[in-house]
């Protein structure tokens, strides 16, 4: 099978896009494997812990969020294609090289609470093309659709790249020589399912048609869906996206009324973005309940949306709920 570094010359030219973007994932990559050999010695190598710091969302940091942090700025600057970044860890953007042309934004390490308990964590990424002018914020608050590329890394039991251009999506698995080897091309996620993925605690924080869905999924066959559903919760949308991209299902952070202003939790250009440009390309669906992920205009870096994404059938049935 295709190692990514000869399968991206012959995919960037046969869909007609620029070498320097091919370079762009490269760096992403490079980056994500070291950051991959920490994930993996945890303990041994001491990066495991809390970091004693917060980020911009006044989260506290564990270690490794840092290191990851630290490791793709590094990583990304030293790209000259790049001609900035931001990150979910950082206040503000990053700036890189005055004559880049791309725009890269991730999070660094997602599911970080998992880390010490040796459960899957991932990196997800973004890839914009900079608009004419000085390096802003605003350079980086365009819509989903503008997205050149999109892609994660997840850190389980296989390390797995996923990523597309806009053209399919491609999945790459590391070996032991520490290539990415292509090991399925185009996944589909059904449009029907019987999985759900929810944090069920916070179902009194819920707005009306959320507990109307699940309530009616936890009736099974004996209610209007009429069929029973299997619930599913990793706390890392990472893995959660990946289990759907393989086998269906829907996952659903959505909003709640603990904080009215707060539209949701995940963060729009970091998370929701990326994954919804993967799972429409996947035949999935995207939706804050309210309209496409992708058709958001963002209006700051550290954004958060309400997530529903997953198998069409599903996502449409709770927007019309929502609607209702």
């Amino acid at each position: 099978m295709d190692t990514l570094t000869r399968f991206l010359p012959e995919h960037l030219q046969q869909n007609q896009l620029p070498e320097a973007l091919g370079g762009v994932l490269l760096s992403v990559v490079s980056a994500c494997t070291e950051i991959n050999a920490k994930v993996r010695l945890g303990a041994l190598a001491g990066v495991l812990g809390m970091a004693g710091t917060g980020n911009i969302q006044g989260e506290d940091q564990k270690k490794l969020d840092v290191i990851a942090n630290n490791i793709m700025i590094g990583t990304l600057k030293a790209n000259p294609a790049v001609a900035g970044l931001a990150s979910e860890e950082e206040d503000t953007f990053v700036s890189a090289g005055e004559n880049g042309r791309y725009l890269v934004l991730f999070d660094p390490l997602d599911g970080s609470s998992n880390i010490d308990v040796n459960i899957s964590v991932g990196t997800i990424f973004s890839i914009l093309e900079k608009p004419e002018g000085a390096l802003a914020t605003e350079s980086f608050l365009q819509t989903g659709r503008q997205q050149l590329a999109a892609g994660y890394i997840l850190y389980g039991p296989q390390t797995q790249l996923v990523f597309t251009f806009g053209h399919g999506v491609y999945m790459f698995t590391l070996n032991a020589e520490n290539e990415f080897v292509l090991t399925k091309a185009n996944p589909k996620v059904p449009e029907s399912t019987k999985e759900f993925a929810i944090n069920m605690s916070n179902r009194r924080h819920w707005l009306p048609p959320v507990q109307q869905y699940i309530d009616e999924l936890l009736a099974g066959e004996t209610g209007t869906r009429g069929k029973n559903y299997n619930m599913r919760w990793v706390a890392s949308m990472v893995a959660e996206i990946h289990r759907i991209l393989m086998r269906g299902g829907v996952f659903m952070y959505p909003q709640d009324k603990r904080d009215p202003a707060k539209p949701g939790k995940l963060r729009l250009m970091y998370e929701a973005n990326p994954m919804a440009l993967i799972l429409e390309q996947a035949g999935a669906s995207a939706s804050n309940a309210r309209q496409d992920i992708l058709g958001i205009s963002p209006e700051s870096l550290h954004q958060r949306v309400a997530v529903i994404m997953g198998s069409s059938e599903e996502v449409a049935y709770l927007d019309r709920l929502h609607a209702k």
